[in-house]
């Protein structure tokens, strides 16, 4: 029987917001990742190192291309329509088929934080997991002295289940970090206006 969950990620769709465009990751992003990637204000909370070379950028470019091709969870660059620049990305980490859940990451440009561009870009990914992934719960998680990302997923509707000692090695260092997640029934639900049907 055909699974309308398959090859969902090797024909990964443009999704489009008022100032974003969240689409593949290709060669010519390298420039735009490496420009952002370099800052090790940005690699401070994800599980990359900053990037010393563009050499380690266009070695991303290639793993994404990779995970699309083997139609496996992966990342939409993000794109500043204005400027017409990755300017970051956001996508899934992992993905259970035997309980419909998934984990969502992302990272963006310093020069591009406090102006809600995570915030705007972070609803379209959900509602691609619930409406063609078909999952049941989206999960995400931030270091918890990065309380900036964790106002994004408030935002989104997620919510915090509860604190995790020491999760995750990251930079030499055992970290805790704060667990969110939203079920589908939940995203549903914020959906409606005044709690309508």
């Amino acid at each position: 029987m055909f699974n309308h969950r398959l090859w969902l990620f090797s024909r990964l769709p443009d999704l489009h917001t008022p100032r974003l465009l969240l689409r593949k990751v290709n060669a010519g992003d390298a420039q735009d990742l490496f420009d952002y990637g370099r800052d090790p204000e940005v690699a401070r909370h994800v599980l990359w190192d900053a990037y010393r070379t563009e050499a380690d950028a266009r070695m991303y470019v290639r793993y994404l291309q990779r995970q699309y091709r083997a139609d496996q969870p992966s990342s939409w660059g993000i794109v500043y329509k204005p400027e017409d620049r990755m300017i970051g990305t956001v996508g899934f980490m992992w993905w259970n088929h035997d309980h419909n859940a998934a984990e969502i990451g992302y990272s963006l440009s310093r020069a591009y934080w406090n102006q809600g561009i995570m915030t705007e870009a972070l609803p379209p990914v959900l509602r691609f997991g619930f409406e063609q992934m078909d999952l049941h719960r989206i999960e995400a998680q931030h270091e918890c002295d990065n309380p900036a990302s964790g106002r994004v997923m408030e935002k989104a509707g997620m919510t915090c289940e509860g604190r995790l000692a020491g999760r995750l090695y990251n930079k030499g260092r055992y970290v805790d970090v704060y667990l969110y997640a939203i079920l589908r029934d939940q995203w549903h639900a914020a959906l409606r206006p005044c709690g309508r049907p």
